[in-house]
């Protein structure tokens, strides 16, 4: 919720402190920001443009892809190891930027009694989800490439699953013996679907431009690939497809077509990257 993560918050316009106030998150300099009714609140400039986030469309796919449990197995990975990297520190939250629904946040929570977590994303309808994935969960929609409306020290550890990455800010708003949990696909990752439907395939830089990105504020401390087999339906396929960058390219009537034309079980590989990275 709001009240427990509105101590770690700072105010997008001045940088002061934020507390709440009724229905209100407010700063001693009277910049105010309504809390939602569904539970999270704006701390967006004025200026930000908000195109960019997962549409409604686009989060109700992830929300029933991941309700499916096909990345279970993922969100277990990170939960394991968000707990091993912040056991036995004493103050922080797990910040997670590009949070989308709060899946993989929750999972980490459920292994760390006590501690609150914040869910940034830029999006209002991954916003409205990641409010209410656990009770400790504090929503927040702000851009991951501007100024996060977060202090300085806050985070015991970040996570970034499949999202911006924004290294100035991480390495800010971590705390100095925190820790960032990277999780990447590898070049392998969905392979099967790039060629029967029109799936993005990853980036063949994405070590070189994660390099160029993160590099000058962290250093890498571990590497662990993950494979997960996956038997899908068609119904799976569409959402993974709509759920992600490629719903931004590809036309519905044309996927669901082309993945009626597929036998199910849809056999599938879900290939990750999990890394553990270390402010400089």
């Amino acid at each position: 919720m709001l009240q427990d993560i509105a101590a770690y918050l700072r105010c997008p316009h001045c940088g002061g402190d934020l507390g709440i106030a009724r229905r209100a998150v407010t700063c001693p300099r009277g910049h105010s920001f309504d809390i939602a009714r569904q539970g999270y609140v704006s701390l967006l400039p004025g200026d930000v443009q908000t195109g960019t986030g997962d549409t409604g469309e686009m989060v109700r796919a992830r929300e029933a892809f991941l309700a499916g449990g096909h990345l279970s197995a993922v969100a277990e990975a990170v939960a394991s190891e968000c707990s091993r990297l912040v056991k036995g520190a004493s103050a922080g939250a797990i910040v997670d930027l590009g949070a989308g629904t709060g899946y993989y946040l929750a999972a980490a929570l459920e292994r760390l009694p006590g501690r609150s977590g914040i869910a940034l994303d830029i999006s209002k309808h991954a916003a409205r989800r990641a409010a209410r994935a656990h009770p400790r969960v504090g929503a927040v929609v702000c851009d991951a490439w501007g100024a996060l409306p977060v202090r300085t020290g806050a985070a015991a550890a970040m996570l970034s699953v499949f999202a911006p990455r924004n290294g100035a800010e991480m390495r800010r708003v971590l705390r100095r013996e925190g820790a960032l949990l990277l999780v990447t696909p590898a070049p392998e990752h969905l392979a099967e679907l790039v060629d029967a439907v029109g799936l993005l395939s990853v980036d063949e830089r994405k070590d070189e431009r994660l390099q160029e990105r993160l590099g000058g504020f962290f250093e890498v401390e571990s590497r662990e690939g993950l494979g997960v087999p996956l038997a899908l339906g068609h119904a799976d396929v569409e959402r993974l497809v709509g759920m992600g960058p490629s719903a931004w390219h590809t036309d519905p009537a044309t996927t669901r077509e082309r993945v009626a034309a597929l036998r199910e079980p849809i056999s599938v590989t879900a290939a990750v990257t999990l890394s553990v990275l270390r402010p400089r």
